[in-house]
């Protein structure tokens, strides 16, 4: 999709970067686990990461939306390109395992859901258990930007398992983390910046 500017892009200088992460670091945004399969029968390959990029994105009750930016390196963009749907998961506190599992390794060379059982929502992404709540969605439109594919999905069902309990943020993850687990965090977030940095940069000289 062609975008409007004009104008050449470059790198914000170091100053500039730092001020722009700096507006970023005054919110806390919650954590998700995204999950999406192949197809909605048990047994098809099935996906799933951890995403900062989900959010609310209609007022209407009763014709519920959400927005979901995945990167397009990820497994799991892979299964919701091929069936046009997705779970999201709000995570609790406690859920810290289920991070591990699907933020620290990649669907392309290990499988996520190994000992998990095969359950699905009624649309037929995988369920996991341990969330807060949880949507199901179905994928309306969606944008590439380069690095990501932005989904505007309809919501179709959910429900809230623990209204008790404490969201986890990606502020608190870090807290949270035992000093291995958050350099790999840190290294990982590196690694996938400068992937999509070369996807961003591709993105502009093409689109």
């Amino acid at each position: 999709m062609p975008h409007n500017s004009t104008e050449p892009h470059h790198p914000l200088d170091a100053a500039t970067a730092d001020a722009v992460n700096a507006v970023y670091h005054l919110y806390d945004p919650p954590l998700w686990l995204v999950t999406a399969a192949e197809a909605p029968q048990a047994g098809s390959t099935r996906g799933g990461c951890i995403a900062t990029f989900v959010a609310r994105a209609s007022i209407v009750r009763d014709r519920p939306r959400m927005v979901a930016g995945i990167a397009r390196q990820h497994h799991t963009w892979r299964m919701i390109e091929a069936s046009r749907r997705f779970a999201v998961f709000l995570l609790p506190e406690s859920a810290l395992e289920l991070v591990w599992r699907f933020g620290l390794a990649t669907g392309k060379d290990v499988d996520k859901y190994a000992d998990l059982p095969d359950t699905r929502t009624p649309f037929g992404s995988p369920f996991v258990e341990g969330p807060i709540a949880w949507l199901d969605c179905h994928v309306e439109t969606s944008m590439n930007t380069g690095d990501r594919s932005i989904y505007l999905a309809e919501v179709i069902g959910g429900d809230v398992l623990d209204a008790g309990a404490t969201p986890l943020t990606a502020g608190r993850l870090m807290d949270l983390a035992p000093a291995d687990k958050r350099a790999e965090l840190d290294r990982l977030y590196a690694r996938d910046g400068r992937i999509d940095a070369g996807a961003i940069d591709t993105w502009r000289k093409t689109s």
